[in-house]
């Protein structure tokens, strides 16, 4: 649960600064000429293309305004996966357990199926003051293969074939530009730094993909204190959340934040802090509607962003570049109780905290010696994160803290094996042989992780070879530890046992090391359509921190996922 309160809170208070920044800087304006004039005398070296040097995506880029225009563009893409995989070893359910007595673990289920994708962006731009802008995702979720099961608890459960007609409405917003500053309204994504608390779900990584994301509905005011030249942004903003891993407004959990943001940005160079206040109501029902009651959050959270690049040369055909974020989170709930604080009618207090750090460096290339198409041919990066554990779930201080699941560390690990135990754990602790259809236990819907990296510390380092510009070859590693002892609160609450999802020691910290390796291809078509075709390829090596309470571990893992897209 922790997690979910530390994740919310500052992704969603981080979202607004980057999206405000962008639109005032790339707005034609005196400032944004002075300033790309002062580029091209050397005040800054760095490419404005840096990021797509070091992950291009193939996207097209926004249309940019103009004083004098009406433009409608429509920009998307369709993306198709084939997954395949091992299937691992689970905690089983009450009623699992039931149908099959003795059973001790139970595997997800699940070795093969396809997914499917195609998100729709478009935007109206009037003249340079006025954007509309809007997103939808369709036909979105499993077409067919194989499903998962018992993992109901978790944001994209893979449990039936939901791809022929769900529909997610993301984006619906009017931005409008004024001579001070700018103001937005509407639904709109959240996305802040690195993405690890305050993530849209809109910002493809080295492997995996992304879902869904934060989204609010919002009202946001922009400005420059020290005039349209200055390098000070400063934005505030109110939010009734629409969908973030805590909050869900259609399930009547009603979360509102107040937002208050500033940052440093001159080129790629940035230096930033956003807080964030939010209070948030989850409307329940004990039995029947006749008892009625509500689970509160009330947290505060702070988030630290920072990133640099510099060129190695004077041809400044070699850059590097360092990034980190660091996220503090504090309050109080009653979504995570004992029994003797229900009865006393304390809350939980909050304290988790996390953060990310990388350093990377890149070597700019052109096709063909040609000055037209510049890439980044070889691209090295090392991230190092860390997210408080919570070794005691019943000490009435939550302290886990969960990364946001669109932040995507490696393919295996975090992202099916962590994510499915602590989905299975929650859905087994909703099991109404347990229950008997009385309120669910308390903290149940916030346990599963999503994908999240939560209660571990890793080292991610990566690599990228590009041959041509075209053309991604490339590998990672993730070698993760747990940052306290591995604690099931499903086993603790149902068996008064401090063991992990297995059952097995909580003292082991050693999580697994795991191999990534991948390959993807972007072939320009007619129409200014753009074909990715691809694979990914991973390989787990479970640590003891894994294993049952036989001490079995858990098993080699792979996974190997087939990737075709269309860009448009």
């Amino acid at each position: 649960m922790l997690r979910a309160l530390m994740r919310r809170p500052s992704r969603s208070l981080a979202p607004s600064l980057p999206l405000v920044l962008a639109a005032i800087t790339t707005a034609p304006s005196a400032g944004a000429e002075t300033k790309a004039s002062l580029a091209t005398e050397g005040a800054d070296p760095v490419p404005s293309d840096f990021r797509r040097l070091v992950l291009d995506t193939g996207r097209a880029a926004p249309p940019r305004p103009e004083p004098d225009a009406l433009r409608f563009v429509v920009h998307g893409e369709e993306q198709i996966r084939l997954q395949a995989q091992r299937s691992f070893l689970l905690t089983p359910t009450a009623s699992r357990i039931a149908s099959r007595p003795g059973l001790r673990e139970d595997s997800i289920g699940q070795n093969a199926f396809v997914s499917h994708w195609l998100r729709v962006t478009p935007r109206l731009l009037v003249r340079d003051h006025l954007e509309l802008v809007g997103q939808v995702d369709v036909v979105t979720g499993l077409l067919f293969g194989q499903l998962a099961h018992d993992t109901s608890a978790d944001q994209t459960p893979r449990d039936e074939h939901d791809g022929y007609f769900n529909v997610q409405p993301r984006w619906l917003y009017a931005q409008y530009k004024l001579p001070f500053g700018l103001v937005r309204i509407g639904q709109q994504p959240n996305h802040w730094g690195m993405g690890i608390l305050a993530n849209d779900g809109d910002h493809p990584t080295l492997f995996g993909d992304y879902r869904y994301g934060s989204i609010s509905e919002r009202l946001l005011f922009a400005t420059r204190p020290g005039g349209k030249d200055s390098d000070f942004v400063l934005s505030v903003a109110g939010d009734l959340v629409f969908r973030d891993p805590n909050a869900r407004l259609t399930r009547g959990q009603q979360a509102y934040q107040g937002v208050v943001a500033a940052y440093f940005e001159r080129g790629q160079n940035k230096l930033g802090v956003f807080s964030t206040l939010r209070h948030q109501e989850n409307d329940r029902i004990s039995g029947s509607a006749l008892f009625p009651y509500a689970e509160t959050i009330d947290a505060f959270a702070v988030d630290l962003h920072g990133r640099v690049a510099a060129p190695l040369n004077r041809e400044e055909d070699e850059l590097v570049f360092a990034e980190a974020e660091a996220v503090g989170i504090f309050g109080s709930t009653n979504l995570l109780r004992t029994t003797a604080q229900a009865l006393e009618d304390t809350k939980t207090t909050i304290r988790s905290y996390g953060g990310a750090a990388s350093l990377g460096y890149v070597s700019r290339a052109y096709e063909k010696a040609s000055k037209e198409i510049a890439f980044g041919q070889i691209v090295a990066q090392v991230e190092l994160g860390y997210a408080s554990g919570d070794a005691d779930p019943t000490d009435g201080v939550q302290k886990r803290f969960v990364f946001d699941p669109n932040h995507r560390i490696g393919l295996l690990l975090f992202d099916e094996v962590l994510r499915f135990q602590t989905a299975r754990s929650a859905t087994a602790a909703r099991d109404p042989l347990l229950t008997n259809g009385d309120r669910p236990p308390a903290g149940s819907d916030a346990l599963p992780s999503n994908g999240g990296v939560f209660g571990a510390q890793y080292v991610n380092p990566t690599f990228v070879y590009r041959p041509r510009h075209w053309l991604d070859l490339k590998g990672g590693a993730v070698l993760a530890q747990a940052t306290s002892d591995v604690v099931d609160p499903y086993r603790v609450s149902v068996n008064g046992a401090y063991v992990n999802a297995r059952g097995g020691s909580p003292k082991p910290r050693d999580l697994g090391l795991e191999l990534d390796a991948g390959a993807e291809a972007r072939i320009p078509l007619e129409y200014g359509l753009l074909a990715q075709v691809g694979a990914q390829a991973g390989v787990l090596f479970p640590g003891r921190a894994l294993a049952n309470a036989e001490g079995q571990g858990l098993g080699t893992q792979w996974i190997a996922i087939g990737r075709v897209g269309l860009l448009f």
